[in-house]
């Protein structure tokens, strides 16, 4: 349902609150957790978020979607997976 929306807005024009309200919440709750911030945002969270599912379940084309991006190189540089594989696969690697 296209109007079923997490953060509903109190104005009668808009089903939703605006991505800058969104922002202003989060800020707010990092503030009252007691956390920087600077180092936590609504950007953070789609990341982590992001982070999180690819990790759990290695569907890197379901990352993509989620993200919306167009191009795949575009989710593995988000997601910083290179490195990360690389240093797992090293890790498993026993001599």
């Amino acid at each position: 349902m296209t109007d079923d929306y997490l953060f509903k807005s109190r104005i009668r024009e808009s089903t939703h609150i605006s991505t800058r309200q969104y922002a202003r919440l989060v800020d707010n709750w990092v503030r009252d957790i007691g956390l920087d911030p600077g180092e936590y945002g609504t950007h953070s969270l789609r990341r982590t978020k992001a982070s999180l599912i690819y990790r759990r379940t290695k569907n890197l084309r379901a990352v993509q979607l989620l993200l919306g991006h167009s191009k795949m190189e575009s989710t593995v540089r988000y997601l910083g997976i290179e490195v990360e594989d690389a240093l797992e696969m090293a890790e498993q690697t026993e001599i």
